[in-house]
Order: structure tokens, then C-alpha cells, then sequence
């Protein structure tokens, strides 16, 4: 058999397991060495230990437990309590407001842990009895926490951007600080339509009662916008001494651990209970990102030693003769259509290093394209049929979201989300300003 055909085959089969419901490792691991053996006999079942061993010499991914428990920490301690309480006095007397300050409690929230599930795990305990308790239009709470919560992988210190980095090899603090302005961008977007939408019809989030404002002081709305002071100062203690080149980016992410339990300590929220938690939730998020990579490891190993990243290459640049911005387009659209099967990192692992050589040898910028794969992963996040935020929303909301709901909630935001990665593809500058600016990039 010709071996395009079976990389083919082994593409196919492995989506095919997934459909009937296989753990993600389970089935890249099990196509990648079942193929290996048949096609380069015993040896070849040696390449799982070896995956093994190179996960391992991936000293980045010591970051990963750390920004995974800080995220869990301040989930478990509730620390985010005063942040939304603020948003919710600032911005309740407006109709949406409280959606908006959800999606501000994001943005804040992203700057403190690099994942998804953190933002998701604080909207769901935090934000939504909060909305339902106001009259908020179900759809609209699930649309808001699932797309805000999706910040988290674009907005520094992202997880998903350091684990681009190690394959792309390009510098962890470029692809952060290229992350910043995208990610405020969409927020933004998320906002106006929120004012919009809102606006047209005010009983899908019913403004904060006249009485209620009456109540808050403004000394009161003062003392709270303390509270935003408790996202900076993680932030602060955690870049500046990594982008100032005085510590390494495992060592920062330990900075920002510290920091967290400091200001959990601070508010009397650090017990034994959180940091049980915290720990157990850490330990079994971690080891499943490290089984996903070493099974993607043995995939792509396997995929790229039948030659299939070069066929790829060849297929588009001679076969189709397409220009390099139709290429760019075509993956990107690929990438949207395997983000309903897979989550980030396996598609990260498995085919973002073959168009990370294909977009090397167009001529693209390898870290404006990073910034274009995490969009990409927002909204595979967001799609159905195996979107992660929809099953999440699912588990932590109760039982009146149904998955029509969850489904028909997130489709604005996924159309909002396809604009912003329309407009940094048209316009670079958007993600390259400011580590040009900063870093001389």
C-alpha cells in the first residue's frame, strides 16, 4: 500500500475511535504503535518509551502543573468573589452588565492562569447563580462563561502558547506578548455585542433594580475597585522578572504559585481543603495533558516517518498550485474542522508540526501564526460535536442547561471569534505591535 495512503488510514482511524467515544490518548497512542508494528515490526514498539523520555527532556512543561494549580487555587479559594462583586457593582445598573463584568472577570482571571477550565470552574461556581438569580436569559449565561472562559488560552500566561512554542521553537514571551492585544481585541468584540444585543432586548439581562444601586455606597464601589489590585500583582510578580530575562519561564510560573497563595493567604482563604483540592485536580489535569502529548508523540513520529508532512507540502505548493495566502486559509479551515473532534494539544502535537514547516516556507511569521492556531483552538473549544467548554458547561451547570441550549449559546460568540482571527490574519500588526515594541521583536 502506497504510503500516503496509509498515513491516510491512520488519520481515519484514529478519528474514527474518537467518534465511538475513546479517550483521546487512548486512541492516538493505540493507532500510532498498533501502525508502527506493522508497518517496522518489534522495534518499533520502542517509540512509546521514547516519547516517554522526550516529554520528559521538555523542561517547559514544568510550567504546565503550575499555572494548572494557581488557576485551581484561586478557583477552590474563591478569591475571584470580590472581582465579579465589583464588576457587579460597577457595571449592574446597565442592561448586560453583569455579562459584561463575566466577561472583564475573565479577561482578569486569564491573566492569572493559562487554561480554559480555571475560567470555566470560577464562571460556573461564581457567575452563573449569580446571572440565573437576576433573570438572566439561560442561553445567553452559557454563551458569555464559555466564550469568556476561552480567553484563558490566548490571553498571557497561556498554556496552549507555551506549548506552541516548544514546537515551533520560537520564545515563550514573544507569543505571550502577541496574545495580549488579539485577546483584548476579542473581549472588546464580546462586549460590544453583549451592549448590543442587550440593548435591543433589555429582558435578556435585566439591569441591576434602582433600589440596589441606591443601597451602594460609593465609598463602597471605591474599597471594591481594590480588588482588581489582586490580578496585577500576580501578573506583575510573574512577567516582569521573565520578560527582564532575570528568571526562566519555569522559574516564573513557581513565581506566580507563590504569589497566588499569598494573596489566597492574605484574604484568609488558604485552607487545607483548597490546597487538597487543588493538588488532587492539578495531578490529574497534568497527567492527562502528559498522556495526550506522549500518544500524540508516537502518532506524529509515526505520521511524519511515512513522509506524510512532506507529501502535505507537496500536495499544496505543486500539485494545487495554490498562492500562499490560499494555503494559509485552507489550514486554518482544516484546523477549524479538527477542532470538533480533537482538543488543543492533540492537534497541536499531532498536525501543527507539519504546517508549522508548511507556513515556515511560505514566508509567514511563525509567531503571528501561533497567535492564528490559539484562535483556532478558542473556537475548536466552542464547536460542537466535542467542543471541551460544552461538555464542561454541561457538567457544572444545572440540569435546566440542556445541550440544545449549550450548543445554540455559543454561536455568536464562535462568529465573533472568527472575525477577530479574520482581522489578525488581514492585519498582523495586531498580535506582532507589541513584542516589536517591547522585545524589538
Amino acid at each position: 500500500m502506497d504510503y500516503n495512503a496509509i498515513a491516510l488510514l491512520m488519520f481515519a482511524t484514529m478519528l474514527l475511535m474518537m467518534i465511538t467515544g475513546q479517550r483521546v490518548f487512548g486512541a492516538i497512542g493505540f493507532v500510532g504503535v498498533v501502525f508502527a508494528f506493522f508497518l517496522w515490526g518489534d522495534g518499533a514498539t520502542d517509540m512509546g518509551f521514547q516519547a516517554v523520555i522526550k516529554v520528559m527532556r521538555w523542561s517547559a512543561l514544568l510550567t504546565l502543573p503550575m499555572f494548572i494549580f494557581m488557576g485551581y487555587v484561586m478557583s477552590e479559594s474563591r478569591i475571584a468573589d470580590d472581582l465579579y462583586r465589583m464588576f457587579h457593582v460597577w457595571f449592574g445598573p446597565l442592561p448586560g452588565g453583569l455579562a459584561i463584568g463575566t466577561i472583564l472577570l475573565m479577561v482578569m482571571i486569564s491573566v492569572m492562569n493559562g487554561l480554559s477550565v480555571a475560567g470555566m470552574a470560577i464562571g460556573a461556581t461564581i457567575a452563573l447563580p449569580e446571572l440565573l438569580r437576576r433573570g438572566y436569559d439561560k442561553q445567553m449565561i452559557s454563551g458569555v462563561i464559555q466564550a469568556g472562559s476561552s480567553l484563558g488560552i490566548l490571553i498571557p500566561p497561556s498554556v496552549v502558547l507555551v506549548l506552541y512554542a516548544l514546537i515551533a521553537r520560537q520564545p515563550v514571551s514573544n507569543l505571550w506578548l502577541a496574545g495580549v492585544m488579539p485577546g483584548l481585541l476579542m473581549a472588546a468584540l464580546f462586549v460590544v455585542y453583549i451592549v448590543i444585543r442587550c440593548g435591543l432586548n433589555p429582558l435578556l439581562a435585566p439591569a441591576m433594580a434602582a433600589e440596589e444601586r441606591a443601597r451602594i455606597t460609593w465609598s463602597e464601589r471605591v474599597h471594591l475597585l481594590r480588588a482588581g489590585l489582586l490580578p496585577l500583582f500576580i501578573f506583575v510578580a510573574m512577567m516582569v522578572p521573565f520578560l527582564n530575562g532575570w528568571s526562566s519561564l519555569t522559574e516564573s510560573s513557581v513565581i506566580g504559585v507563590l504569589a497566588t497563595l499569598l494573596v489566597a493567604s492574605v484574604k484568609r482563604k488558604l485552607t487545607w481543603r483548597v490546597m487538597h483540592t487543588a493538588t488532587v485536580s492539578t495531578l490529574q489535569i497534568t497527567v492527562m495533558f502528559m498522556m495526550i502529548i506522549t500518544a500524540a508523540l508516537v502518532f506524529g513520529a509515526v505520521f511524519d516517518g511515512l513522509g506524510a508532512g512532506r507529501s502535505i507540502q507537496r500536495f499544496f505548493t505543486d500539485d494545487l498550485g495554490l498562492a500562499p495566502w490560499q494555503i494559509m486559509v485552507l489550514m486554518q479551515l482544516s484546523f477549524l474542522v479538527l477542532g470538533m473532534f480533537l482538543d488543543d494539544t492533540a492537534m497541536l502535537v499531532i498536525v501543527a508540526p507539519v504546517f508549522i514547516s508548511l507556513t515556515k516556507s511560505l514566508g509567514f511569521d511563525l509567531v503571528w501564526y501561533g497567535i492564528m492556531y490559539t484562535i483556532t483552538c478558542q473556537i475548536a473549544y466552542l464547536t460542537p460535536p466535542f467542543g471541551y467548554n460544552l461538555f464542561l458547561m454541561k457538567a457544572m451547570a444545572p440540569p435546566e442547561f440542556t445541550m440544545p441550549i449549550i450548543y445554540k449559546s455559543v454561536f455568536p460568540f464562535v462568529l465573533i471569534m472568527l472575525l477577530t482571527l479574520l482581522l489578525v490574519g488581514i492585519f498582523p500588526d495586531i498580535a506582532l505591535w507589541l513584542p516589536r515594541t517591547v522585545l524589538g521583536y
